[in-house]
């Protein structure tokens, strides 16, 4: 009994339960939980089916969060076609603008190497790009975010495939044409391992493209890598 009212006589002895703050992470951090959240997102769900609070669900994030950093779903899904862009094209303009390859046949099959590598083909980043480029009303967006570098892009495979057929003294070919026709050859590869993945795999996408560039280039890439 008198342990007992010792016990209420003295509550600082009791241990006390401390309530743990949350951490605040960096703006850029949050920034990059909601961009990645988007990505699975519009992966699993679709592009018109996006809402902030389906994308802060699914980052684990508050509202207000969201809100603070993006204010709006249109800005969220602008940042989030941005990052993925920017960091396909970082890897490609490493690969284009470097003058560090032994030979254009090394670069030529650098390109091939990069655009059908894992993290250019995995799933959830090119469902972002197409869900973009084929629902109409978010074709401005893409436009707006994606055709200069685009262009960019394409001058620099045209004018890499130029220096081919000049070293290689290929005759009635057309840089500009080839190009063109690889980038829309490796567009619908993507979209078949995206859409289809069952009946093409990545390995199977890129000997497709490795035969177009081998017809093209005979004496820089051959049809088996």
């Amino acid at each position: 009994m008198l342990a007992c009212r010792y016990d209420i006589l003295i509550p600082s002895e009791r241990p006390l339960k401390v309530k743990k703050k949350r951490q605040a992470l960096p703006k850029e951090v949050r920034k990059q939980q909601l961009i990645h959240a988007t990505i699975n997102c519009i992966a699993r769900h679709g592009l018109s089916a996006i809402t902030m609070a389906r994308v802060t669900q699914e980052a684990g994030l508050s509202m207000g969060i969201a809100n603070l950093h993006f204010e709006s779903k249109e800005n969220l899904l602008k940042e989030t076609l941005l990052y993925v862009t920017e960091e396909y094209n970082k890897g490609q303009r490493t690969i284009l603008e470097s003058g560090d390859f032994a030979s254009t046949a090394v670069k030529i099959q650098a390109l091939l190497d990069f655009h059908f590598s894992v993290a250019v083909t995995q799933e959830t980043k090119m469902a972002v790009w197409f869900a973009f480029y084929g629902e109409a009303k978010s074709r401005p967006t893409y436009q707006k975010v994606c055709s200069l570098s685009d262009a960019e892009a394409a001058l620099a495979v045209q004018q890499l495939f130029a220096l081919a057929i000049r070293e290689g003294k290929y005759h009635n070919l057309d840089a500009g044409f080839l190009a063109a026709g690889y980038t829309a050859l490796i567009d619908g590869l993507w979209l078949n391992l995206l859409t289809a993945p069952q009946q093409l795999n990545r390995n199977s996408a890129k000997k497709v493209a490795r035969h177009y560039l081998a017809n093209a280039f005979p004496d820089h890439i051959t049809r088996e890598g």
